[in-house]
């Protein structure tokens, strides 16, 4: 048999060597592939939400929990008290808005019934003065009257005091005109100290009628007392806001020593320990939740021209290399991730060296395919461009 010569060799080798350069390039077309690419979740640091000494802890490290459950809980006992504390002043504070509210009824029916009352007594007053003016005047009256008759019977006696001495009466004349002009004198005092009593009358009256504003002026000032009242009721009203804020505070303070999982994942960085003092300024345990878990993929700065949002992607993840994960671009970085460091480079050097920049393209996950991705995994992604 003829063996081949070396021609023959070569051109078969180059012929299978373009052959499967031709089959790479074809399947690279419209696919941008990477290989630096990690699986990503968040962290949920949890502090607690006020100062205490940690009393029980409930969970281990990498346990699973779900929303709600129990992680740690604090000592109580101080936030208790403090509870109680504030319910007793809430209390209180009710007690006082409703003897506030008692009060200020009670002011208020006194002050209309004080009003009318008042009123009444002037109105009252001011009739009795009336009458009391209207009687003196009367007494007036009669005074002048009785002071008339005691004259005419001052010169009835007179003259017959004269007849009498000239003989021309008889004693029994002279004696009748004595007892009128006592009569009339009598009756004259007695009309004199009637003016006096109707006189003390007015000066009574006017006293009432005095008083009676008295009365009313003070009456007036119910509608001020009113207001004064009803200033109470409403900084009682205050009071009692305020300590139902306190006692919700309190009732806050001491279920927030139950401290609770926020979401569901994996415990982790757990540095809580029984009897430790621990602070709202300073994470004690941590929590990944494993159902919000997503993929960064570097992708070369010369491979993003064809890559858009909502693109197809095919993840495969190391440590699971018989799944094949589907997703698609959710969203490219503003900047590349050398850029965003915490020293990123300065070109601007004498000794510049051009590198081949990367910039992250988050890539939302579709579906699992039946594993549990955890944040910091390697992976390898394709994106589909056409």
């Amino acid at each position: 048999m003829q063996r081949p010569n070396s021609r023959s060799v070569f051109i078969v080798i180059v012929g299978v060597a373009l052959l499967i350069c031709g089959r790479i390039y074809l399947w690279s077309l419209g696919k941008e592939t990477t290989d630096d690419a990690q699986v990503e979740g968040r962290l949920v640091n949890i502090s607690p939400r006020i100062p205490g000494q940690i009393s029980k802890i409930h969970v281990r490290d990498f346990q699973q929990v779900t929303a709600g459950d129990l992680l740690i809980e604090l000592d109580s006992e101080d936030w208790r008290a403090r509870f109680e504390a504030a319910k007793a002043d809430v209390g209180s504070a009710a007690a006082t808005l409703s003897a506030a509210q008692v009060q200020l009824n009670l002011t208020m029916r006194m002050t209309d019934a004080s009003l009318r009352q008042a009123g009444g007594g002037v109105a009252e007053a001011s009739s009795v003065l009336a009458n009391s003016q209207a009687a003196a005047d009367q007494a007036k009256a009669g005074v002048a009257v009785t002071a008339s008759k005691l004259r005419l019977a001052e010169l009835e006696f007179q003259r017959s005091k004269s007849l009498f001495a000239q003989h021309a009466v008889a004693q029994a004349e002279l004696d009748s005109r004595q007892v009128q002009l006592d009569a009339a004198r009598a009756e004259h005092e007695q009309a004199e100290a009637l003016l006096k009593s109707r006189m003390a009358a007015i000066t009574g009256s006017a006293g009432t009628v005095q008083q009676a504003y008295g009365k009313l002026n003070a009456a007036e000032t119910g509608p001020t007392q009113v207001q004064n009242a009803r200033a109470a009721v409403d900084l009682a009203g205050a009071r009692l806001r305020q300590a139902e804020a306190a006692m919700r505070l309190a009732d806050l303070n001491l279920r927030h020593t139950q401290i609770k999982a926020p979401t569901s994942g994996v415990v982790t960085r757990r540095t809580a320990e029984m009897g430790a003092m621990v602070n709202p300024e300073r994470p004690i345990i941590s929590i990944v939740p494993l159902d919000d878990i997503w993929v960064i993929a570097n992708f070369k700065e010369t491979q993003l021209a064809q890559i858009r949002h909502g693109q197809r992607a095919e993840i495969k993840v190391d440590a699971f290399q018989n799944h094949l994960i589907h997703g698609q671009v959710e969203s490219v970085a503003g900047m590349t991730g050398s850029r965003a460091s915490l020293l990123p480079p300065e070109n601007a050097s004498g000794n510049f060296v051009k590198v081949v920049q990367r910039v992250p393209v988050l890539i939302r996950i579709d579906n699992f395919d039946g594993v549990v991705l955890r944040p910091g995994l390697n992976a390898d992604v394709t994106v589909f461009t056409k």
